[in-house]
């Protein structure tokens, strides 16, 4: 059967109308979540949600540097033994620890957005605080 009308997200196709919508599915603390094709928060929550993944990935990082400013490791190899953790994780996390005063509050306040990740936050991102902010909204995701 042929459709008798169409627009640019629906059809209607005999009794049926058809809508399109544009969206995609991420993983979020074993949920799935909904993101608008623009990155963001399709159905924003009332209050803020806070990514424990995140959170404690910022938290573990910022311990790892003390640990390394107070001299109680030599060197990353040193404390990636005493851990038991991989170098390289290790030193994808403490990229966070240079994350904009800005970023890091949202998270720990659980003001980021939904499709802000992980993966996405240990990728290189600049070490300026306002290029971070260019990067991250080129991402849609602060």
């Amino acid at each position: 059967m042929k459709p008798q009308a169409a627009g640019d997200n629906w059809r209607l196709d005999g009794g049926t109308i058809t809508v399109t919508i544009p969206m995609a599915w991420k993983r979020r603390g074993g949920r799935k979540v909904i993101i608008a094709p623009d990155g963001g928060d399709a159905w924003a929550p009332a209050k803020p949600r806070p990514d424990e993944t995140l959170i404690r990935a910022l938290a573990r990082a910022h311990r790892w540097k003390r640990m390394l400013e107070d001299g109680r490791y030599p060197s990353i190899n040193a404390l990636a033994e005493a851990e038991n953790i991989n170098r390289a994780y290790i030193c994808r996390l403490l990229n966070l620890t240079l994350l904009a005063p800005e970023i890091q509050e949202a998270i720990l306040d659980g003001r980021q957005p939904k499709g802000m990740m992980l993966e996405d936050m240990v990728r290189a991102l600049p070490t300026s605080w306002t290029e971070q902010h260019h990067a991250l909204s080129a991402r849609n995701q602060v």
